[in-house]
């Protein structure tokens, strides 16, 4: 499948989507759309590897008919015995298993036949992958997935009936499916539709592309050299508040494209049912449960217990780290929080914003060769109070590399323009780079687009340390200081062009032209009114004298 065709099935899923929700809340069926789909996937994937473990006893399909038998449940019916020995293999290799009545093949069975057992034999499949399928247990995964709600149905068959209906019409959009990567593919495409449909809900999930791709970009470059190109291996990488887990694919990808290698992936969500996309979202685009590790829980709080090692020896540390937090969040920090490790070295940041406390947080667990990069409101580069603080202390500690003025209106969730801040632990130039790409954009009907020479030109010159007239500028240190350590983009970075500086000693010149011309056209058309009989017109003007 070309990506013209991996484009047009989430198009096509989409279209489904629309037509279907009726009046269901487009965030609730967002959930049934993509957990359907992830269940595609994993049966495809699942019984691709099914028929590679059994070779020539894998049964036919065509043999068997479409009578809602899969080949797997032929095989079982006619193995019992090898079935425990089977899916201990299967654990082995793909690292999960599924009993074939749960299989996306016998869902769409029951759906286009209408089965009254549909909505029953659901509810104990995904209970099924919740808790038995895999080695590492995913429990809660489908927990937003309420098969019982009254926006399927006031009873039983009313709601079996409306998701027969729906999961007919999916299966039906996914016909032209043959790849895991058209899949995953799909399901990036409508996270995004769905987003762009969230208003302010969509800050919660999704981190546009076009910026997860600059950031992907900067965290995979060497970190002390950016210019010697991106690095060969990244050990670890760590989202806070990664939402579905778009960000981190987009890194994962990044490095296998430039040959690099990846080891394990961790993020960290707060809202349940982003944390579930973010599960799903992993294993869809292949990456194994034991490559990665989501938890759900508060960032602020710091409540992974794994974090939390005291140990300075065994306590976790990542080669990167990236995030997109909430803006501006209200939070309750408590007075306990000052003697926090993440904090007492930098200061609390204020109730009123919590962007520094986020920040403050990556950057306590970025390993001292690594690179951070976050996305945050320009309000932490020049607000006073407790942040002028600690953006004062982590400036004089040099852990400042890069601030990156973006555009307005690039978020689903936000109109304001917004900033990134790259950070280091350990940075060779004593000086910060600006770059103000605020006004390099496509406009777009709803939001502005980044295009794709708009975030080279941004990557490249973060990569080279480079200045550009209106564009970059590194900054010493000194500057800062004598600014009081506002990093106010437009204070060193000024986009305005210079007025065009007028020779006042031309301009006399051609105003004299003009006037002795304007005299003599004058004279002309008077010499014309005189032979006509008619009243000559006044000479007026002022006399310029050359």
């Amino acid at each position: 499948m070309n990506d013209k065709d991996q484009k047009e099935l989430g198009k096509t899923l989409w279209a489904i989507a629309d037509q279907l929700r009726g009046s269901m809340n487009a965030d609730d069926f967002r959930d049934y759309m993509l957990s359907f789909l992830f269940l595609r996937y994993l049966s495809d994937n699942y019984e691709a590897a099914a028929k590679k473990e059994l070779g020539a006893d894998y049964p036919d399909q065509q043999a068997i008919g479409n009578g809602g038998r899969t080949p797997l449940s032929v095989w079982y019916a006619a193995n019992p015995r090898d079935v425990e020995v089977f899916e201990k293999q299967m654990r082995r290799k793909t690292h999960y298993v599924i009993k074939p009545q749960y299989l996306w093949g016998h869902i769409v069975h029951l759906a286009k036949n209408q089965d009254r057992d549909l909505l029953d034999t659901l509810q104990k499949g995904f209970k099924h992958i919740e808790e038995d399928s895999f080695e590492s247990e995913f429990q809660g995964l489908f927990s937003e997935i309420n098969l019982t709600s009254d926006k399927l149905g006031r009873k039983y068959d009313d709601r079996n009936a409306k998701l027969c209906s729906v999961i007919s019409e999916i299966a039906r959009g996914m016909a032209l499916s043959t790849t895991a990567d058209s899949l995953g593919d799909a399901y990036e495409y409508l996270i995004g539709q769905f987003a762009a449909g969230s208003g302010k809900k969509a800050g919660e999930f999704y981190t546009p592309q076009q910026i997860s791709n600059i950031l992907s970009a900067i965290v995979t470059l060497d970190s002390q050299e950016p210019k010697a190109g991106p690095r060969s291996k990244l050990a670890s990488v760590f989202d806070f508040a990664c939402g579905s887990g778009s960000l981190l694919l987009n890194i994962r990808n990044r490095m296998t494209k430039v040959g690099g290698s990846i080891g394990k992936i961790y993020g960290q969500e707060y809202n349940v049912t982003t944390y579930n996309l973010a599960r799903m979202n992993m294993l869809l685009h292949g990456v194994k449960d034991t490559e990665f590790e989501i938890h759900h829980g508060d960032t602020l709080k710091n409540d992974w217990d794994w974090l939390r090692e005291m140990n300075p020896a065994r306590k976790p540390q990542f080669d990167a780290v990236v995030a997109n937090p909430p803006f501006s969040y209200r939070w309750e920090p408590g007075e306990a929080m000052a003697q926090d490790p993440r904090f007492k070295n930098h200061g609390v940041a204020p109730r009123s914003a919590a962007d520094f406390a986020f920040l403050l947080h990556g950057l306590h667990y970025l390993k001292d060769d690594g690179v951070m990069a976050i996305i945050l409101p320009h309000g932490v580069l020049f607000r006073g109070g407790k942040e002028a603080d600690i953006r004062m202390k982590l400036l004089t500690d040099g852990h400042i590399d890069t601030v990156i003025g973006l555009p307005a209106n690039l978020f689903y969730s936000t109109g304001i323009p917004v900033c990134i801040v790259v950070l280091k632990k350990c940075k060779k130039s004593d000086d910060v780079l600006f770059i103000n790409a605020a006004e390099h954009f496509t406009k777009g009907k709803r939001q502005n687009q980044l295009a794709d020479d708009h975030i080279q030109r941004i990557v490249e010159t973060y990569r080279d340390r480079a200045e550009h007239e209106r564009y970059s500028r590194r900054v010493s240190m000194k500057e800062i200081a004598d600014n009081d350590f506002n990093l106010n983009i437009s204070r060193y970075v000024s986009t305005a062009e210079a007025e065009t500086e007028i020779d006042l000693a031309k301009t006399h010149r051609d105003l004299v032209v003009i006037e002795k011309e304007l005299r003599a056209a004058m004279a002309k058309h008077n010499a014309f009114l005189k032979e006509l009989g008619l009243p000559l017109l006044p000479v007026g003007g002022v006399e310029l004298k050359g």
